[in-house]
């Protein structure tokens, strides 16, 4: 992603801007701007379930950073036992890079998406940062 104003795919109601997506390879993320981020859409009962942060309020796929020396795949399963207490049934597939400006400075990032299934769902009130999760 160049420096120059990128056109957004989407956009929240902090000016997050989703810019791209990119299906490509797990191992071979875009090199023009970094991959700081990894986040997982776990599947259950053939719906995504979301949890809703409770600082921010925002219903959000489990995600966050990738910590020195995890790969994003590592980053992705353990956000999602943290953030929702789920543990995939198997290994989660790799969706793709989905670039993104967020706010407010605007710098160009990546975040690797993962996929997988969950048979059961833990009480949200167990999670810390988590008020719900559906």
């Amino acid at each position: 992603m160049p420096d120059s104003v990128v056109p957004s795919l989407a956009v929240d109601d902090l000016g997050n801007a989703l810019t791209s997506f990119d299906g490509g390879r797990e191992g071979a993320p875009p090199g023009d701007a970094p991959l700081p981020l990894a986040s997982v859409a776990p599947w259950h009962r053939r719906r995504v379930l979301m949890v809703l942060d409770r600082f921010s309020q925002s219903w959000e796929l489990s995600g966050g950073r990738i910590e020195q020396g995890e790969s994003p795949r590592q980053a992705a399963v353990r956000e999602l036992l943290e953030e929702s207490g789920q543990v995939p049934d198997g290994k989660l597939r790799f969706v793709g890079h989905a670039g993104f400006t967020p706010a407010p400075d605007r710098r160009a990032e990546y975040g690797a998406l993962f996929t997988g299934c969950s048979a059961s769902v833990l009480d949200s009130q167990q999670i810390e940062e988590i008020a719900d999760i559906r």
